[in-house]
């Protein structure tokens, strides 16, 4: 408690810190989960991705951040054994900052799109285990989170496979496959718009204000969809067909259409993310600037001091605009080649993904769903078509996210231990 009294506010200027580190690296990772697709299938440049993005993101953590932020990120640990040692909480919150944000920027150096959500929760087990110890984690929860790795991407992977199958032979194997689109894509949009404001609504709007039931936030997204789908079967009417043209013509009209679908998509996909996973970097800190306001005391809820939640809008932009195009290269690039109905295909089946798991109470990682969901797209034209050597490699850096985390986590708890006591 004295050490709390004592530095409390060196001890919030530092978890401020590493938390601008932890956004910065959440922007430079994992909005390519938003922007990926789109930028690989040349739906969007990746200058127009990064403003979009930006905007989007920021919109999402600022306004949709959320009022009250759990301390413990996803239940991962019993918060009631730190309250006989309070400091050690603000230790370890402090360290798994840097930890998680650490191993972010080092995916992100080399291009490799790993679970920001996972970094930051082995960062917490690991200084949990060794500061208070092992029966202070919940390991049935640990257990969900490797399941996660293998359940999500593969329902995403399927998902992506029907719905790009299901466009190939309704839209692109026929005889006028502009015509077929003019038929059809009405259905694709209702069905995203659907998906979309069913991820906006339920990750990013439930903290706005807006108190609707399940019920209510159910119609409103089949509201939302119907309208979606008249308006897009209006505008693709007035596409004009030249009997003249070849089927090739009529190929790359039809992606035109879903390039502008993805534009769509990907602008509630980034929304979605900056609302939800900006509580990797913020959660960790409302928890230090808790204990030590509190005078020591672990709360379960704390209310977020006013300058949270824009450090963590800030540093989530500042990632991505400076260091968010290798991962983004990596997703919409280097796995498989994309077209924008591919690229459609894989980001409708991740939010589907994020949908189904979040209804069913499972752990998700977004970046694991979509990368997941893109190997689907890919396999669709077989498994020629996916680059196997950045699989591999994506892969290793999933299963290594959660020890590395640990790890890290353990070493700068202790050091930041040893500088306090030795001050």
């Amino acid at each position: 408690m004295e050490i709390l009294a004592q530095y409390g506010q060196v001890l919030v200027f530092v978890a401020a810190l590493f938390g601008f580190i932890m956004a910065y690296g959440v922007g430079a990772n994992d909005v390519a989960n938003a922007m990926g697709t789109s930028v690989g299938s040349k739906a969007l440049t990746i200058k127009q991705a990064i403003v979009i993005a930006a905007i989007f993101e920021f919109t999402g953590a600022f306004f949709a951040g959320g009022e009250v932020t759990s301390t413990i990120r996803n239940g991962i640990v019993d918060s009631a054994v730190f309250a006989p040692v309070p400091e050690l909480l603000a230790y370890g919150m402090i360290a798994s900052l840097l930890a998680a944000g650490t191993w972010l920027l080092v995916a992100t150096y080399y291009g490799w799109p790993v679970s920001t959500t996972h970094s930051i929760v082995g960062a917490i087990i690991g200084f949990s285990a060794v500061g208070v110890g092992i029966e202070s984690v919940k390991w049935d929860e640990v257990g969900g989170i490797v399941g996660s790795w293998v359940i999500t991407p593969m329902l995403a992977g399927v998902l992506a496979y029907l719905l790009f199958m299901s466009a190939q032979r309704l839209i692109f194997d026929t005889d006028n496959p502009l015509a077929a689109a003019k038929k059809f894509v009405p259905y694709y949009m209702v069905f995203a718009a659907f998906i979309m404001a069913f991820v906006t609504v339920t990750k990013g709007l439930k903290h706005v204000g807006l108190h609707l039931t399940d019920t209510e936030g159910f119609l409103l997204c089949i509201a939302i969809a119907v309208v979606a789908g008249l308006i897009g079967k209006l505008a693709i009417s007035r596409v004009k067909i030249d009997p003249e043209a070849d089927k090739e013509m009529h190929f790359n009209n039809v992606e035109k259409i879903f390039g502008i679908l993805m534009i769509f998509t990907a602008c509630c996909m980034a929304f979605a993310h900056g609302s939800n996973d900006v509580a990797n970097a913020i959660g960790p800190l409302a928890a230090v600037v808790g204990v030590i306001e509190s005078g020591g005391q672990i709360l379960d809820k704390v209310s977020l001091a006013w300058w949270i939640l824009p450090l963590g809008a800030v540093g989530i932009v500042i990632g991505l605009m400076t260091f968010g195009a290798r991962v983004i290269e990596t997703i919409g690039s280097n796995i498989t080649h994309l077209t924008p109905s591919r690229g459609f295909a894989a980001e409708i089946a991740a939010a589907s993904t994020v949908v189904i798991s979040s209804g069913l109470g499972l752990p998700i990682s977004t970046t694991q769903t979509l990368v997941g969901a893109v190997l689907g797209v890919g396999m669709a034209r077989g498994i020629a078509a996916l680059n196997l050597s950045v699989i591999r490699n994506i892969f290793v850096s999933w299963v290594v996210t959660l020890p590395i985390g640990a790890f890290l986590s353990i070493v700068f708890f202790y050091i930041i231990k040893l500088i306090v006591g030795a001050a």
